[in-house]
């Protein structure tokens, strides 16, 4: 059977800020808990009353207070997107919209990443958030299975390399990989590197199906299909994985 539908309130206390108490049917217990753009939330049994919670709330005020810079400090160094914020990929171009549903939802078409949210929620909701993030990593998906395998395919054409099987990933620990048994794998980000970065990570790891380690043997074949190799490593020192 379908739950009962959650009933949020937003309160506006003095000291604390904005406070939302979402009334829960299955909630035994006065809850409370601060994160990055949710502010304070209360998690509020129906047989409690909002006086009951606001009291609640005035109890925890120290607490609150204690945690406000934290969460501040937190919000500071995130990566935020907002209407208005223009941000594209090599291919498609971010649009959020806000809509009369309580679900968010992710649409990838026509060269445009699509978030609908809430109209009475804040874009910077982590909820929101994630939601867009993960359709900026679903389109650098699908551009890396577009353009990828063909680049793969001229670099190793160009410079007389063979290699067995190529898959994608989306982790955080490295660009690319090449097993024993030549099977190169690539991160999907290398579709926001610059064109002769990602080409650079292509190489190396192409490389490695004649040198299965980083020796001198390695680095002088790298250098000589690449013209600078350590310079292009150096400079891949510039980017990370972990971007958000």
């Amino acid at each position: 059977m379908k739950g009962k539908e959650e009933e949020t309130t937003r309160l506006n206390m003095e000291g604390i800020g904005d406070v939302f108490f979402i009334k829960n049917h299955t909630s035994r217990y006065l809850r409370i808990s601060m994160k990055p753009f949710q502010g304070v939330r209360v998690t509020v049994p129906v047989f409690v009353s909002m006086n009951s919670a606001k009291q609640f709330v005035e109890e925890k005020r120290a607490w609150i207070i204690r945690h406000a810079k934290n969460m501040t400090e937190k919000e500071k160094n995130a990566t935020i997107f907002r209407p208005g914020v223009f941000f594209r990929t090599r291919d498609h171009i971010l649009y959020l919209h806000m809509h009369d549903e309580k679900s968010i939802k992710i649409i990838i078409k026509s060269g445009g990443i699509h978030v609908f949210y809430p109209s009475f929620a804040q874009v910077e909701d982590q909820r929101i958030q994630c939601a867009i993030r993960k359709g900026i990593t679903e389109a650098w998906r699908i551009e890396a299975a577009k353009y990828l395998p063909l680049r793969v395919k001229e670099l190793a054409s160009a410079h007389g390399f063979s290699f067995e099987r190529l898959s994608f990933r989306n982790n955080k620990s490295r660009w690319g990989s090449c097993s024993r048994d030549n099977n190169i794998s690539l991160h999907i980000q290398l579709m926001r590197l610059p064109q002769h970065l990602a080409d650079y990570i292509i190489l190396h790891e192409l490389a490695h199906t004649v040198h299965k380690n980083h020796g001198k043997d390695f680095w002088q074949l790298l250098d000589k299909i690449t013209g600078n190799a350590r310079k292009l490593d150096k400079e891949m020192n510039g980017y990370r994985l972990e971007i958000w």
